[in-house]
């Protein structure tokens, strides 16, 4: 059974379902072997299994029709073939397959197989559409065979999907976020919200410890946020509340764009070009460890203004954690890839817009949340220093004024803004990378 199991994963279709599902499709494997010349199917026979080579090798011949010549293939161990067995419509053979050397086969029984996969419309697709890219990318088969690929998003009505019958966009976005919802996970973060506000409340109020007693307790803070007349004039009815966020927010909404649109290009050319790197690296490298704070001279002076300076600190330390990252993004590419680009034809811009920048998205985007969460602390940090409005600008003068509730209600807003521009960054990751999602998902990660 193992290595039925080892010879299912190496199978394109297979690669990402979980342990569990590709147990109980193995359980469905059987092996039959075949001598050298041996004929497996002939073109219109009934395509009653889908097939994985397990050792030897199988020539695969598909007509295309008249004018069109045929699609000539060596399967070998761990490919696939007889995939007209998951056929939507009639299932009929669109190949012949003679073995050219003793060979062993492992056959799945398409009706039984598809009965399995259907329990789980969405890993269903997710398998489906594997099927559909191998016929079409391996097989150089047309998409219209392709189309022909069962596809279960339509009967789930708990999993939106496209035309293609795989769960994508904002749709595919909506039912995570349901799935989300049914998990433990949004439970267990609200019981982690629930025992850091009981610690609050116990160390500061209740047991006042030495460290915490001289802290604004819980109480104080909410009564203070929540109050239409607050004592130090800040809370959820003050329009001042909203000043201040919007001000921060459009500061590092700016910085952000402008730490996206240098640093990704810069980072994929760093990982992409050797000789570009030499050059510019060094200087990267030099200038990424100066604090923000050290640059504040040099930002009020080489720019006029409040607002400026500190949109310039912010974008620093946004633009070389978004370009460090896209750099290894690139770098962390197989060379495989590129190599093979090349031996197919494509030019050197093909192989950039092709292979890297998919292939660095990953990591630019873990780069981007990583990137929006620095802008918000370098923003407080200039904030601080130069500005007239925004949250840092709270906490700042909140201190010197000694309005210390002010201080936790503007450090508790800077989390909770924060925190949803990072969401945010995560569900465009999403939408640009669902094949990234997919696998996730199925890998259970």
């Amino acid at each position: 059974m193992d290595q039925t199991n080892a010879l299912l994963r190496r199978a394109m279709p297979f690669q990402t379902v979980s342990d569990e599902l590709l147990a109980d499709i193995a359980k469905l494997a059987k092996l039959k072997s075949y001598a050298r010349g041996d004929v497996i199917y002939n073109a219109g026979d009934v395509a009653d299994n889908i097939q994985i080579v397990s050792s030897g090798s199988v020539q695969h011949v598909m007509k295309l029709g008249k004018g069109s010549g045929d699609l000539d293939r060596v399967m070998r161990s761990g490919e696939v073939f007889g995939w007209a067995a998951v056929f939507e419509d009639q299932r009929a053979r669109l190949a012949t397959t003679t073995c050219l050397e003793r060979t062993e086969v492992l056959q799945i029984d398409g009706e039984e197989l598809m009965s399995l996969i259907r329990r789980t419309p969405v890993t269903g697709d997710v398998i489906m559409s594997r099927f559909a890219t191998m016929i079409t990318k391996e097989f150089a088969a047309p998409d219209a065979v392709a189309a022909r690929i069962t596809h279960f998003g339509q009967a789930a009505s708990t999993a939106p999907v496209q035309g293609d019958g795989v769960g994508s966009g904002w749709a595919l976005t909506a039912f995570r976020l349901s799935q989300w919802l049914k998990s433990p996970k949004p439970y267990l973060m609200l019981a982690g919200f629930a025992i850091l506000l009981s610690f609050w409340y116990l160390t500061v109020e209740v047991w006042k410890l030495p460290r915490f007693k001289d802290t604004p307790g819980l109480t104080t803070v909410v009564k203070e946020l929540l109050s239409h007349n607050p004592v130090y004039g800040l809370s959820i009815y003050t329009p001042e509340y909203y000043q201040h966020i919007w001000a921060s927010v459009r500061r590092v909404a700016i910085a952000f764009f402008l730490a996206t649109a240098l640093g990704v290009p810069l980072g994929l050319f760093l990982g992409w070009s050797k000789q570009f790197r030499e050059y510019v690296f060094p200087v990267f490298e030099t200038l990424r460890p100066i604090p923000i704070l050290a640059w504040v001279p040099l930002a009020i002076l080489m720019f006029s203004g409040t607002e400026t300076p500190v949109i310039f600190l912010t974008f620093l330390a946004s633009f070389f954690a978004t370009a460090l990252n896209t750099m290894l993004g690139v770098e962390s590419i197989d060379e495989s890839y590129s190599r093979a680009a090349y031996c197919l034809g494509a030019s050197k811009w093909q192989v950039f817009r092709e292979v890297i920048v998919p292939g660095a998205m990953p990591f630019i985007f873990t780069g981007l949340q990583i990137s929006v969460g620095v802008a918000w602390f370098s923003l407080v940090a200039g904030e601080m220093v130069s500005g007239e409005f925004g949250l840092g600008y709270v906490i700042n003068t909140s201190y010197t004024m000694v309005r210390y509730p002010t201080i936790v209600i503007g450090m508790a807003t800077l989390g909770a803004v924060g925190y949803g521009t990072s969401a945010l960054v995560r569900m465009v990751g999403d939408y640009m990378m669902q094949w990234r999602v997919r696998e996730l998902a199925l890998g259970g990660r």
